[in-house]
């Protein structure tokens, strides 16, 4: 069994055009006047040819098509893509395939046939509850339109998320409940529920730079709103599996989880990033950010990737233990030191343990609920400290 077999094969597509672009995204997202979608549906079936020619035989998992906005793609494009890479993989007995949708731009007729393509799990960017809230983050819908556009999904497909933003500007503690208590009522399957972060090279996060992004919650705030997340959705059914995303029994993203857990996946599209085990290492990928250039590349030279790096085993174990202790299921450590080489410093291994950040169960070390919330800091520990 190889190693990126242990988490899975997925396939994901970048679509870089949104509507406007929100002043809290450094997403590679772009607005553009125009979109020739027969151009770019050309250019996305090269490089689904190309990935499938390095990939052959393999089972394909999972789809994911994101973004960007790809609530904007015409539905017969994505039935074009969804056609050739059923052409190019085997598909998994339970194949996955994801569309990121804005509210504004569903449209009932338009999800029927994403539907009819293949997508069967919609992923909405709902963001907020309130309207002033909405038009602070940039977005263009209000809640109302937020609603319909949620029941249209949920009429369409039986695995429907949507993503809320918390920590905003001037939120108190007992609006977060409230508005988290209203998600869960709407909820389907699974929410995906993000601390609002600034970025640099953000609209937000110039506006921080010069002082001008009042409101922010402080440290203890946001530490308070993340305990009562976890507590409340825990309370619903539908606890925690990874640090910002929660579902129901048996509805975890599928593609996340790959992600998560390690497995290999394509990445096609403006910006894409991937990882492909192949006979000469595992590779790091990725694409030209321009959508123009990433075209251009594409349709020059067939290759929208810029050049590749392998990656030492050594690094894998790292990028294994950064994704893997994101989950709730925590990593094998057997795993881990298959790649590594080595075990885990001892010392600091022992430390965490006792301050109650981690914890191992046979061979599964797990960061507790205390240790989630200061990941970061205990990744460094272990990645940082002597063996």
């Amino acid at each position: 069994m190889e190693d990126w077999q242990h988490g899975g094969f997925g396939l994901y597509l970048h679509w870089p055009f949104c509507a406007s672009k929100c002043p809290y995204c450094d997403f590679n997202s772009h607005v553009r006047d125009r979109v020739d979608q027969a151009v770019w549906q050309d250019a996305l079936l090269s490089e689904i040819d190309r990935v499938g020619r390095e990939t052959k035989d393999r089972v394909l998992d999972t789809v994911f098509f994101g973004g960007g906005t790809p609530s904007l793609m015409d539905p017969d494009l994505v039935a074009a893509l969804m056609d050739r890479i059923r052409a190019t993989w085997r598909i998994s007995n339970s194949f996955e395939t994801t569309l990121e949708a804005n509210p504004s731009s569903v449209e009932a007729g338009r999800f029927r046939a994403y539907r009819d393509a293949g997508v069967n799990r919609v992923s909405m960017g709902v963001q907020a509850l309130n309207d002033r809230d909405l038009r602070a983050l940039g977005r263009l819908h209000s809640v109302a339109e937020a609603r319909a556009a949620f029941d249209i999904a949920r009429g369409c497909f039986d695995r429907v998320s949507f993503d809320l933003i918390y920590a905003r500007q001037d939120q108190a503690l007992s609006e977060w409940e409230a508005e988290l208590n209203e998600a869960l009522h709407m909820a389907v399957d699974h929410l995906s529920l993000y601390q609002l972060t600034i970025e640099p090279g953000t609209a937000f996060g110039a506006r921080a730079a010069i002082g001008r992004l009042s409101g922010l919650p402080g440290e203890d705030l946001g530490a308070d709103m993340y305990e009562r997340t976890q507590e409340i959705c825990a309370a619903a059914g539908m606890p925690a599996y990874e640090v910002s995303n929660h579902a129901r029994t048996e509805a975890q993203s599928r593609h996340n989880q790959i992600y998560w857990r390690y497995g290999d996946y394509g990445g096609i599209g403006p910006g894409a990033h991937g990882r492909l085990s192949l006979a000469d290492g595992k590779w790091a990928t990725s694409t030209h950010l321009s959508p123009e250039a990433w075209l251009s590349a594409v349709q020059g030279n067939g290759n929208g990737e810029v050049p590749r790096t392998v990656i030492p085993q050594a690094d894998q174990a790292d990028e294994l233990l950064m994704m893997g202790l994101r989950l709730h299921e925590g990593v094998s450590l057997s795993r881990y030191e298959a790649l590594a080489g080595r075990s885990l410093p001892a010392a600091a291994l022992e430390e965490l343990i006792t301050t109650g950040l981690l914890d191992l169960d046979g061979s599964r070390l797990r960061a507790t609920s205390s240790g989630m919330m200061v990941l970061n800091a205990v990744l460094r520990q272990l990645l940082l400290s002597e063996a």
